[in-house]
């Protein structure tokens, strides 16, 4: 069975390499030549970033015990897995030694480059004071590509499935920054050190954590929650696809806002 899995898996990451592709070679990575254009940029995959916490949270709730009295739930291995992915994403080091969030750490990569934060600022108080989410996103005046993307990711968070959980947070969410980009950002970095550091630092930290160690844990849960149920991996892969989709959507969004910006 195992060598079977090892097979899907394989044959999975075939079928979306394209997608990736055209993520990692998407044209907004093209027009980001100075900071208004990172800023811009920023702005949109901030949405991105704080969905990515609330899917892997959806995992923790689903595959261990979050309530009390508490009981084991599932696979050992499968809690000691997202126990592992959540304290790095949670609690990691940011570049001061400090213990933050990832998305904490992009909220003062962002306030460091000049970035708005006053939109998913609103967003997030919003949804913390009870609003629902069509109300927090007229509140924040949010992009409708951000929009898309954050609804998207809520139906599969709200489907309660936790391989389709799982294999969106594996093949639709992780190891998608290029090379072309952090060249950008290297760039921008040494012309900007004061404005950019906190960005490059983040970066390197996420390639550092997420997309190795945490990729390498993050398959093994899926094939753990898969398991050798052919309907399990055909729902895998249909949803990983469409979360790549909507990826290429948001970077769409952000080529638009910044091209809008230079006329």
């Amino acid at each position: 069975m195992e060598n079977r899995i090892s097979s899907t898996l394989e044959q999975i990451q075939r079928d979306i390499e394209p997608l990736r592709q055209e993520i990692i070679n998407h044209k907004v990575y093209s027009v980001i030549n100075d900071l208004e254009d990172l800023r811009i940029f920023m702005e949109y995959h901030i949405y991105a970033v704080w969905d990515f916490m609330s899917l892997l949270k959806a995992l923790q709730i689903n595959l261990t015990c979050t309530s009390l009295p508490w009981f084991p739930v599932g696979s050992g291995n499968i809690r000691s897995l997202i126990n592992e992915i959540v304290a790095g994403e949670e609690s990691d080091i940011d570049a001061h030694g400090n213990k933050k969030s990832h998305f904490e750490m992009y909220l003062d990569a962002m306030e460091q480059c000049g970035a708005d934060t006053t939109e998913i600022g609103r967003f997030i108080n919003a949804l913390k004071n009870g609003a629902d989410f069509k109300a927090a996103y007229q509140l924040a005046g949010t992009p409708q590509e951000a929009i898309d993307f954050v609804d998207f990711t809520f139906s599969v968070i709200n489907g309660g499935q936790t391989h389709v959980q799982a294999s969106t947070f594996t093949f639709g969410r992780e190891d998608l920054i290029p090379n072309m980009f952090l060249s950008i950002v290297n760039d921008l970095n040494k012309k900007f050190p004061d404005q950019i550091s906190l960005f490059k630092y983040y970066l390197d930290r996420h390639i550092e954590v997420d997309g190795d160690h945490h990729s390498h844990l993050a398959l093994e849960m899926t094939s753990d929650l898969c398991g050798d149920n052919e309907s399990y991996w055909k729902a895998a892969e249909e949803m990983s696809m469409a979360s790549l989709r909507k990826r290429i959507g948001l970077w769409d969004g952000a080529y638009r806002a910044i091209l809008d910006r230079k006329r």
